[in-house]
């Protein structure tokens, strides 16, 4: 957001802030004979102007806020659910070019989410070793050293999808010559 933009909200929220004391200080002394100056505060009425614009301005521009971080938390959403089913393909696909059995899906899969051997053991109903050796079996399989290097084939198959334009279609080929 530019300064001009940050400037534009805090003078909002200052107008908002001020129509708000004046409107409850005025509901609460008017009945009173309360005086500002020696003015009655019935006689301050120039400044309700100010008041409601500042008012009328919070709620619009608080209302478009509002839409907006909606907006934009539906849009995250929708990414991160992108990014989700991405990843899951991702897996898949490294566990079928791996041949993992299903208890080596299953423990890989946790190997990614951070758990540790115990567990993942106790997650399984499997003891400790059996956990041991399905991670070294997973490991040799997708010919790394350690969970390090297993995230980072993951990590770099995205990364490379992010990064790397798709090719072009056999129509887009046709249109481009």
């Amino acid at each position: 957001m530019n300064n001009k933009k940050k400037i534009a909200l805090w003078v909002i929220a200052a107008l908002q802030f001020n129509a708000t004391v004046y409107f409850v200080l005025v509901f609460a002394l008017e009945g009173r004979g309360v005086t500002l100056f020696g003015t009655p505060l019935a006689d301050i009425g120039p400044n309700k102007g100010i008041q409601v614009l500042g008012l009328i301005l919070g709620v619009v521009l608080g209302w478009m806020a509002l839409r907006m971080s909606l907006q934009r938390a539906e849009r995250a959403e929708t990414a991160l659910r992108h990014c989700t089913v991405e990843f899951a393909d991702v897996l898949e696909e490294h566990f079928r070019e791996w041949h993992l059995t299903p208890a080596e899906r299953d423990v890989a899969i946790f190997l990614t989410k951070g758990l540790n051997t115990r567990d993942i053991a106790e997650m399984r109903g499997t003891s400790e070793g059996t956990v041991k050796a399905q991670t070294n079996a997973i490991y040799r399989k997708a010919g790394v050293t350690g969970r390090t290097q297993l995230l980072s084939t993951f990590i770099e198959d995205l990364m490379d999808d992010a990064l790397m334009p798709r090719p072009k279609s056999k129509l887009q080929l046709c249109h481009a010559a």
